[in-house]
């Protein structure tokens, strides 16, 4: 007799989440898990400190061929759960930039071995370097075919829970296995791209930005459909830092995007209050005021730097307000799925019930976390949906 109510593909946020919230509720859940630990993208996220929720999670933080889909599962496990649930376990959160929450002790590893003890304790098992080979329908529900320290296995289960992530980090084992899988089932998918990734620029620009390589400013990032306002990073290869990562889920090759390099104030009142004051001020001494030095000089590409602010003609003026506040980048690209904080696109949503994340093809196969078409802003929201459909499919397995 099978002793197993669900296999769960993936040992991460989701199928960890998963198979605790199944435990609870006395049902027995096999992990297979292809790494040699669990929780691998936990581990390495925040710089290893693990945002593991943002407070101010909402559907509109979402990217998905359906906007409304995530709703039902974020009414049925909040962020106040999320919060709860590790309170119980140890966990206090420190709320940091624009609601993001770390655990006090800064530590990925306490949110790991949360869900590692509470396996052991609940009695979920947990095969590690078990790489899942395929999945078929048999007369109980599904066959698994899975390699672990070289021997084949074949597990019979009478229902499958898809957790396996997306295509972003392969050194951390990602893999395309879920996507696949639904499509083998003749599931729909949604076009996957990198997601909260670093731009790069090539071309006759490429050296500006090289030379700024290390140099943070804060800014607004816009598209025409959305901004951000956080730091960006100069990088070697082109522009990086918190609000380039949330706008690349939205650029598209061949779309520019606009900098503001200076969002919260006017530049032309900046230079008219200072002109008042020291008209013989050069303008690289002013912006050095305002920005690093080397990004000053920097400006001086395209800004008349030597000229005094009470010299300064309105053409000079239109033009400073147009560079500081509407700078125009035209990306040549990102830096891939191996620099993606996380995957775009994935399983459509229109494949899966959003109160259950059961397959509506095939009956007894759930899917939840990253390979879903389901895409969080950076800032712990892409946990709290790992957290959330683990929960949700815990409750119909």
């Amino acid at each position: 007799m099978n002793r197993f109510d669900a296999v769960i593909i993936g040992g991460g946020a989701c199928g960890l989440m998963c198979a605790v919230q199944a435990g609870y509720l006395g049902k027995k859940t096999l992990i297979l898990e292809r790494n040699d630990r669990v929780g691998a993208k936990i581990l390495i996220s925040g710089g290893g400190r693990c945002n593991y929720t943002n407070v101010y999670t909402e559907a509109e933080n979402f990217i998905s061929d359906n906007p409304h889909f995530s709703k039902s599962a974020f009414s049925q496990w909040t962020v106040g759960d999320t919060i709860g649930f590790f309170e119980i376990y140890g966990i206090q959160g420190a709320e940091k930039t624009l609601g993001q929450l770390f655990p006090t002790t800064n530590k990925a590893k306490d949110i790991v071995a949360v869900f590692e003890n509470l396996c052991t304790d609940l009695g979920q098992e947990i095969k590690l370097e078990a790489e899942v080979k395929s999945i078929k329908q048999s007369a109980i529900g599904f066959e698994i075919e899975y390699i672990q320290h070289g021997k084949l296995v074949l597990i019979e289960v009478p229902k499958v829970v898809l957790a396996s992530g997306g295509l972003p980090i392969a050194k951390l084992g990602a893999s395309d296995f879920a996507l696949k899988t639904a499509k083998s089932f003749g599931m729909r998918l949604t076009e996957t791209a990198p997601a909260l990734v670093p731009l790069t620029i090539t071309g006759k620009d490429a050296d500006w930005y090289a030379q700024l390589s290390g140099n943070s400013v804060y800014c607004e990032v816009s598209t025409e459909d959305i901004s951000f306002k956080e730091n960006i990073l100069f990088t070697h290869w082109g522009l990086s830092g918190p609000a380039i990562l949330q706008i690349s889920t939205y650029w598209r090759p061949g779309q520019t995007i606009e900098l503001n390099l200076l969002p919260d104030e006017s530049i032309l009142e900046r230079i008219s209050q200072e002109r008042g004051q020291n008209g013989k001020q050069s303008l690289r001494t002013f912006l050095s005021n305002i920005y690093t030095k080397k990004l000053a000089d920097a400006f001086g590409k395209f800004l008349p730097l030597e000229t005094n602010l009470a010299s300064l003609t309105k053409t000079d003026l239109e033009s400073i307000a147009q560079f500081i506040h509407h700078f125009t980048v035209k990306p040549a690209g990102d830096k891939g799925y191996d620099k993606a904080e996380v995957m775009r696109g994935g399983i459509s949503t229109d494949e899966l019930s959003s109160k259950t994340l059961e397959a509506k093809k095939v009956p007894g196969l759930f899917v939840g976390g990253e390979c879903v078409d389901v895409t969080g802003w950076l800032g712990g929201y892409n946990f709290q949906w790992a957290w959330a459909s683990g929960y949700v499919i815990a409750q119909h397995i």
